[in-house]
């Protein structure tokens, strides 16, 4: 029986240690900045030969805010796993993962102030203040801003890890406002399936880390 139970724990041992070697190969960053551009790169592709559909500027502000919301899954997703799998070589992917988002997220707003809005610095003012979905993911985005302003190493050194991480933990509540203003977004053509799917993973998400918080106690 002894022998048995090491014999597991050699098998389940030796596809986790592949990884966790796969995951310090120097390859391994450079190949996660790669595929982290891929979307962009076909969205911009998709622009040059007028393959958006018949109408091109949505498709390409809400194409980057979707990628925004799966950047951020992500970025939320890699202490959880990196906690139930015992890989700590995840935890070097979360700092790109997290400026990728911050990438997209600004690309997002970046669209449709020259899309939509034409730079009409005035209108944009207007937009939103009247449009309650458009000032929550401009809060977000602001809290965004701030945690990618402070994710370098000089700045954890500045601020102190304790002081770092609680500022960090901000992110969940990005989290819950790009999820309402995608909710909202879609509030008018009363779709929520995929908002729903979205708000399922975050809280997922959330829970997974609160209880791996309250189990390491």
């Amino acid at each position: 029986m002894a022998y048995a139970s090491l014999a597991g724990r050699g098998a389940v041992a030796g596809p986790r240690a592949l990884l966790g070697r796969m995951l310090l190969h120097r390859a391994a960053k450079p190949l996660l900045f790669v595929l982290c551009l891929l979307p962009l790169a076909w969205l911009v592709y998709g622009a040059a030969l007028d393959r958006l559909g018949a109408n091109p500027a949505e498709a390409l502000i809400r194409s980057l805010g979707d990628w925004t919301l799966r950047l951020l899954c992500l970025t939320l997703a890699v202490t959880p796993l990196r906690l139930t799998l015992a890989l700590p070589a995840l935890a070097r992917f979360r700092r790109m993962l997290g400026v990728y988002t911050f990438v997209y997220a600004a690309l997002h707003l970046l669209s449709y102030a020259w899309f939509d809005m034409g730079w009409d610095w005035a209108e944009i003012a207007r937009d939103v203040l009247k449009r309650p979905f458009i000032l929550v993911g401009m809060f977000g985005f602001v809290l965004l801003l701030m945690l990618a302003a402070t994710s370098f190493n000089r700045a954890i050194r500045w601020l102190g890890a304790r002081r770092w991480q609680r500022r960090h933990r901000s992110v969940y509540l990005i989290a819950g406002l790009a999820i309402l203003h995608f909710f909202w977004m879609r509030a008018g053509k009363n779709d929520f399936s995929e908002v729903a799917v979205y708000a399922f993973i975050l809280a997922a998400l959330l829970m997974s880390r609160l209880w791996l918080r309250r189990g390491s106690r």
